[in-house]
């Protein structure tokens, strides 16, 4: 199986928060050939690291060396789903599920997915509305 995961859960792997239990389960019951990332998630990725220092969850030493971990593991090994992507994409996608309140982040992390959706057989996200989106695309089929 090929897997994209969009930021929200691949943070889940670095730090332990709820649904982290689920995702190690996921993982270990499915057999992942290839993880695909979009490029943003190393800028969102960043963010969240950065965002739990500010909240003091983490300090910022672990948050750098979770930093480097991220970049080793998945920045080097990850597929990028980017190849395709246009802007064109991710605002048709805000037109078709804006009223389902797909943002500008998650229309391109959908993007991405549908660009390489004969290459990737499931995607993973934390947050409900962008999953639904994914099997409304026929994605996790």
């Amino acid at each position: 199986m090929n897997l994209f995961l969009d930021t929200s859960v691949l943070v889940k792997l670095y730090f332990r928060e709820e649904g982290t239990e689920e995702l190690d389960k996921y993982l270990n019951d499915n057999k992942v050939k290839a993880i695909y990332l979009s490029e943003i998630t190393k800028i969102e990725f960043s963010s969240a690291i950065w965002k739990k220092v500010r909240t003091k969850e983490l300090d910022e030493n672990d948050a750098k060396v979770l930093q480097n971990g991220f970049k080793k593991e998945h920045i080097s090994h990850a597929k990028s789903a980017d190849r395709k992507l246009e802007v064109d994409t991710a605002n048709d996608l805000i037109v078709k599920y804006g009223s389902m309140g797909l943002r500008t982040l998650d229309a391109i992390q959908l993007s991405c997915v549908i660009s390489e959706k004969e290459h990737i057989s499931h995607a993973k996200s934390a947050d409900r509305k962008l999953e639904e989106m994914f099997r409304l695309e026929g994605i996790n089929h």
